[in-house]
């Protein structure tokens, strides 16, 4: 194995740079004010567009950096502005049938040339607002922050058209002031890029060349200049929406209904407070419609992190999201203060009836950013306290908190400086009503670039307090991080330094695994940009991480992964990564801090990907991993399929397999003892989506799950004090083995049927099982799955925007 970490390093370091011509200059084009508003067709032959500066000139970004765009193939864009909006004309030249127009819903490019816009209203260099249409018609828009970070929930209400004809296609934007914030200067300059995909080619050109050697997006914009007289409109929308829903599950409980219904109503706002800074506001919202989680077994000492799929909390979110101090599925989680082994709970009581999540009464977000760079954000979230029924053997039931009223609190500085830098202070807090547990975390985060943007120094110093719940003893912790490197060229690398106390826990309202470590990590990348004779792009990495615990002072791990990536001319890539780790001192898996003397172990995984413009398409992955104790081994394969059968219908398939054997973790406790097992896990993971657009307004998804994983424990051992495992001679544990299944089906059908307002339909089917039988086989699983009990659920929803401005116009 070591001979191959060789190889493999030799062949990262053997790849030879490239001499490529050097865009410094910075592009700007005069801003040119029209009286009269054109029509949003896409034809282009309104008057307003006479005599209009052409911003054309393009240069390739990918696969050939620095390119620039032929005569027939160039791109000619004009952009005007008047009192309410800027507008946007583009012409697309080429050949029709190379044009890719896979009709998506908003928000989803899928195989589709498309085209788009970069606006950095404060010229900061570091955030902007994206908007983007595709050849069939499809918008998508995004906010950009540091390092070009991408927030593709974020939506604003536009309006677009699309044109094919022989020339090749064109487009026809308006961009209201309302979805923009800037400053309130008489004159002003914006910082101005374009982009344009080319998806059966995978090409992307940019009007400002975006060299893919330069960290950072927007600070490779081009300047769109002398914007005059132009004022923020009153900014004040409101979204109500009403939801109906019905749900069935056999709860085979006396006196609790096996199926229920209610129906909800609620509404977003959202204010302009001035030209820099918005409010945002969900009253009573309703969340039931977004995707199922992909729920897994979790055999580890460390909680599962799940996507947040709630858009609330995920658009416009930039400020809130630096530090890594928000995990927004901690708001309307699970109530998680009571468990079956509380206090609370008396001898012979059991949970009879549980909320699955706790109900957010309202949350609000106001964020923005001053003329002189300060981005100011404040967040509120309320959730209602809730409940849960206890019963005992005589059927007697009572009532308890499970969850009490909870107000989420965020506070954000962040300083925009030269060259891409900044600072920036955050406040968490988390009151709890009651005498149950708050907690509070502040942070300071910094990171300064060079003027060329190639080297910086970054760091995050932070402190969490949290009050002992019912007069327990208050817990404060520390936690610091600091990193140095060279982020921009072909050749890049970091060094970071992350220290975390014993007490330091943000895990209240961030995601946080573990603490009392100290970390270094040193990462190499080279990449070669210019495309060779086989190859558009190469890149490697090389990764290591020192791990100690802090507190005593202890040795944990020693890890290395390295590897390199490589797309062909075809468009296939490929990726082989290797692992090692040494053996090491682990203080979480036996889940009460006593040592686990982890073994060695090492591992290999190729991946390949496809060209995926082509109508049927597939790829995967395959790998394994070896430990050094008691012959440890697991293998992972994986592969997808994809079929676009037209432009309206795809489907798609993923099928996963990961067999593992004599694999050595936490099984249990036997008294004071620590319990160890060896055993055999078998998982697998199916899912098949279904996508069908009738435009790009209206369309359907569907998704099916299928996940079974198990546990068959094959012999047990006691943990040693030395960290080592000696034979178990205790009794026998109850219920170690697992076997868990879940299944789903997501459902939806949505329909914007008017600029911000959308209906959609959901239906969701959910059977899960973590029933201790055991049978290796997979159709078995999958039969009893089908066989168990199901809750089906069907909804409908209704949400209508409703802009003050456009109401009060239809008035007068």
């Amino acid at each position: 194995m070591r001979a191959l970490f060789f190889a493999l390093f030799l062949l990262t370091c053997s790849l030879t740079a490239y001499a490529q011509q050097d865009y410094k200059l910075q592009k700007k084009i005069a801003a040119q004010r029209i009286t009269t508003s054109p029509k949003i067709d896409g034809l282009l032959n309104d008057p307003q567009w006479e005599g209009v500066s052409i911003a054309t000139g393009f240069i390739e970004n990918n696969p050939t950096p620095g390119r620039v765009e032929t005569a027939e193939r160039r791109t000619e864009v004009k952009i005007i502005y008047d009192d309410q909006a800027v507008y946007v004309a583009a012409r697309m030249y080429a050949k029709p049938d190379s044009v890719a127009r896979e009709i998506m819903t908003r928000d989803q490019i899928g195989n589709s040339d498309f085209f788009g816009i970069f606006l950095d209203p404060f010229l900061d260099r570091i955030n902007g607002n994206g908007f983007f249409v595709t050849a069939s018609g499809t918008q998508f828009d995004a906010k950009y922050s540091q390092g070009g970070n991408e927030d593709a929930n974020w939506n604003a209400v536009w309006d677009s058209q699309v044109r094919l004809d022989d020339l090749g296609w064109t487009v026809e934007m308006k961009i209201p002031y309302s979805a923009l914030r800037f400053s309130g200067k008489d004159i002003q300059d914006w910082g101005l890029n374009m982009i344009r995909k080319r998806a059966l080619e995978n090409s992307q050109t940019f009007w400002n060349f975006v060299d893919p050697k330069v960290s950072g997006l927007m600070n490779q914009a081009g300047v769109w200049e002398g914007l005059k007289a132009i004022k923020a409109p009153l900014r004040l929308s409101f979204s109500p929406y009403v939801s109906a829903y019905a749900s069935h599950f056999p709860n085979q409980v006396p006196g609790l209904k096996n199926t229920s219904t209610s129906f909800n109503g609620g509404m977003d706002v959202k204010y302009g407070i001035n030209n820099s800074f918005t409010l945002d506001m969900t009253l009573i919202p309703d969340f039931g419609q977004v995707r199922s989680d992909n729920r897994i077994l979790n055999l580890t000492p460390f909680e599962v992190k799940f996507d947040e799929n709630r858009s609330f909390f995920t658009e416009g979110t930039e400020l809130f999201n630096k530090g890594d101090l928000f995990y927004s599925r901690r708001i309307g989680a699970s109530p998680s203060y009571f468990k079956e082994n509380s206090k609370l709970l008396l001898p012979g009581e059991t949970i009879v009836e549980s909320p699955l999540e706790s109900k957010v009464l309202n949350a609000t977000k106001i964020s923005g950013r001053t003329a002189k760079g300060l981005g100011i954000g404040i967040f509120n979230a309320i959730t209602n306290k809730m409940f849960a029924i206890l019963e005992d053997s005589l059927g007697n039931r009572r009532e308890i908190v499970s969850q009490p009223l909870t107000n989420y609190n965020i506070f954000v500085l962040d300083q925009s400086l030269k060259n891409n830098s900044f600072v920036s202070l955050i406040n968490t807090n988390v009151l709890r009503q009651g005498s149950s547990q708050d907690a509070n975390v502040s942070a300071f985060l910094f990171n300064i670039n060079d003027k060329k943007n190639a080297y910086y120094v970054s760091g995050a110093a932070k402190m969490s307090y949290i009050t002992g719940e019912n007069g327990a003893e208050n817990n404060q912790g520390y936690y610091y991080d600091l990193e140095t490197g060279k982020k921009s060229g072909n050749f890049t690398w970091s060094y970071n330094q992350t220290l975390a106390d014993r007490l330091f826990d943000p895990s209240d309202m961030g995601f946080f695994t573990n603490n009392n470590f100290f970390n270094q990590t040193g990462i190499l990348h080279y990449n070669v940009y210019k495309p060779g004779k086989w190859y558009n792009t190469i890149q490697s990495f090389l990764w290591m991480q020192y791990s100690r615990k802090y507190k005593p002072s202890v040795y944990q791990n020693f890890a290395v992964e390295m590897g390199p990536y490589v797309q062909f001319k075809n468009l296939w890539s490929a990726e082989l990564i290797a692992n090692w780790r040494a053996s090491g001192n682990d203080f979480y898996e036996s889940r009460n801090g006593a040592v686990y003397k982890a073994p060695q172990s090492y591992g290999l995984r190729l991946f390949v990907n496809p060209n995926r413009a082509k109508a049927y398409n597939f790829g995967g992955n395959a790998g394994f991993t070896k430990q050094s104790l008691l012959g440890g081994k697991s293998y992972v394969f994986y592969f997808f399929q994809n079929l676009r059968l037209n432009d309206k219908l795809s489907l798609g398939l993923d099928l996963f397999y990961e067999p593992s054997y004599n694999f050595v973790g936490w099984a249990g406790f036997s008294g004071d003892d620590v319990v160890f097992s060896k055993y055999d896990r078998n998982t697998v993971e199916n899912t098949a989506d279904f996508k069908y657009s009738f435009t790009n307004r209206m369309g359907i998804n569907a998704r099916v799950r299928h996940y079974w994983s198990d546990r068959r424990n094959t012999a047990f051992y006691n943990l040693m004090s030395t960290g080592e495992l000696s034979d178990y001679t205790g009794s026998t544990l109850k219920e170690v083995d697992r076997n868990y299944n879940v299944f789903n089906i997501d459902f939806i059908y949505t329909w914007q049927f008017a600029p911000g307002s959308e209906l959609s339909v959901t239906y969701k089917d959910v059977s899960e099982s973590s029933q201790n039988y055991y049978t290796k086989r997979y159709f078995s699983n999958l039969d009893r799955t089908l066989s168990g009990p199901q809750h089906n659920s069907i909804s409908i929803k209704v949400l209508y925007y409703i802009d003050y401005l456009d109401l009060r116009r239809k008035k007068s």
